[in-house]
């Protein structure tokens, strides 16, 4: 089985992609578990962090890299979060601080305003000097609630209504989320790729 380092350190992330490449026969692994500390992301987009964080992955620990960078982009806010979505209220925030900053930036606003989606962008690569990455991207659309909804997921998520399902993807059951999310859209995107390049 080979090793691919995945440039996080959430668990959850392991897991899942784990799970999603053992057909592959690929091992994913934490960067964190090989030493490899966080890299400044500092480029302007999601597609820009994820190959930064993929490219430093992998030239650390000479093995192919997998990296995602994903936020909210609200339309009234220009977009914003964005790329800054983990750290709306601060460097160190919590979801909730997060959530809060974006209750209060939407306060007022018409439902049919609120409109918004999650992003996620996948990067693969197979070193450091990778000049054909594989990138997948990821949509999920929906709007922003007035108060938090649901107990399940993580950052966003209470806030986020998905209209098909009536309810907020903080309501949904992980593997129903995973089905209809940005990043499982991007996964499905990078598992067709990886089997149409590597069979």
């Amino acid at each position: 089985m080979s090793k691919i380092v995945l440039a996080s350190n959430n668990s959850g992330k392991i897991n899942e992609f784990n799970r999603l490449l053992k057909p592959f026969q690929w091992e994913v692994i934490s960067q964190g578990s090989m030493g490899v500390e966080s890299v400044p992301e500092d480029g302007l987009s999601f597609v820009e962090n994820a190959l930064i964080k993929a490219r430093h992955a992998s030239r650390t620990t000479g093995l192919p890299a997998l990296a995602d960078d994903s936020g909210l982009v609200v339309d009234a806010l220009q977009g914003a979060p964005g790329i800054y979505s983990a750290r709306y209220a601060g460097q160190d925030a919590t979801d909730q601080e997060n959530n809060n900053k974006l209750l209060q930036a939407l306060e007022d606003l018409p439902a049919a305003q609120r409109t918004a989606h999650f992003h996620c962008t996948l990067v693969w690569m197979q070193h450091a000097e990778d000049p054909d990455p594989i990138i997948c991207q990821g949509h999920w659309y929906g709007t922003i609630l007035t108060k938090p909804t649901g107990t399940k997921g993580f950052g966003y998520d209470p806030l986020f209504w998905v209209e098909q399902e009536q309810c907020s993807s903080a309501e949904l059951t992980p593997e129903r989320k995973n089905t209809l999310s940005h990043r499982g859209r991007a996964v499905s995107e990078l598992l067709q790729t990886l089997q149409e390049r590597h069979g």
